[in-house]
């Protein structure tokens, strides 16, 4: 069942089956190089992440990171919605897509899907987002969703400084 919908895609809560999915985002070079090896190699490692990152997150703050899938044929190609992070005020929009998916205007298309539902249905006044500090392709995402740079900070359980961005909604 799709929490949002836009014209080309569908989103939902991960969950038993993204298994999969999950293992190739996780391991693919862009992940790697603009987020992080988050340890996961194997499926049960997967539904380890989701079942305590993505599904914890869903029970512990009423929002998390979502599945995107395209619409024809619900084609798993990526992650957007909201995380909450150590050292940061508030909830901060995130998102990565499979590699092959870039360039094609999905992360703006289901970021506005969460940016409508942080508003609507959260009732949320402001976001936060961060990237890496070279992330030119998730900079850019952030400026056409109208996010503004606030600094640089180091979080504390990143190794390294990120891009910090606000949008108010």
């Amino acid at each position: 069942m799709s929490l949002a919908e836009t014209g080309r895609l569908a989103l939902r809560e991960l969950d038993h089956g993204d298994e999969p999915f999950i293992l190739e985002l996780l391991n693919s070079p862009g992940f790697l190089r603009n987020i992080g090896d988050r340890g996961v190699r194997t499926l049960d490692g997967a539904w380890g992440y989701i079942a305590n990152s993505a599904r914890a997150s869903y029970a512990k703050n009423g929002y998390g990171l979502w599945r995107v899938a395209l619409k024809d044929g619900d084609v798993p190609i990526g992650i957007c919605g909201l995380v909450r992070r150590e050292g940061l005020g508030g909830p901060d929009l995130g998102f990565a897509f499979l590699e092959r998916y870039w360039g094609k205007g999905f992360a703006v298309e289901s970021a506005a899907a969460v940016l409508d539902h942080a508003r609507g249905g959260l009732g949320l006044k402001r976001l936060l987002a961060i990237t890496a500090l070279d992330n030119a392709g998730s900079i850019a995402v952030l400026g056409k969703l109208g996010f503004a740079f606030d600094g640089i900070v180091r979080l504390p359980a990143h190794a390294a400084d990120s891009r910090l961005f606000s949008l108010g909604l």
